[in-house]
């Protein structure tokens, strides 16, 4: 089963009443599990960059099926994925924020979250999987 535009506006929203009750402005990505656009948010104050982290981070969970969070030592000089950022011409972005979305066990999308710090971002987005139910 993939994600459906109810649920895109629920991770949506669901993100940004967690950011608004933090006080932070961000952008939030929804992608389907072919990497497609189902949904965008930026905060009329949001910085504008956040629009293409929150994508990146979005992108970057869904093609390695795992929060961004989870990635980030995996980029540094002595890690295993120290040259993925360069090697490949995608927008893959190793900051917390981004986190795959699942359904039945399977990886039906991904949502990302930018705007704020890193840690703030993948609370958001944990948040926002978790209105899903």
């Amino acid at each position: 089963m993939s994600l459906t535009r109810h649920d895109a506006d629920t991770l949506i929203a669901a993100a940004g009443r967690a950011a608004d009750d933090a006080g932070v402005t961000v952008s939030v990505t929804v992608l389907d599990a072919g990497g497609h656009l189902l949904a965008f948010r930026r905060d009329d104050r949001a910085v504008l960059i956040s629009g293409e982290t929150s994508t990146r981070k979005a992108y970057t969970a869904l093609q390695l099926n795992a929060p961004t969070a989870e990635l980030v030592d995996l980029v540094k000089p002595d890690g295993p994925f120290h040259s993925l950022p360069t090697a490949l011409d995608r927008p893959l972005l190793f900051i917390g924020g981004g986190a795959p979305v699942h359904r039945d066990g399977r990886l039906v999308g991904a949502v990302g979250i930018g705007g704020g710090a890193p840690e703030q971002d993948h609370s958001f987005a944990v948040a926002a999987i978790a209105a899903l139910g």
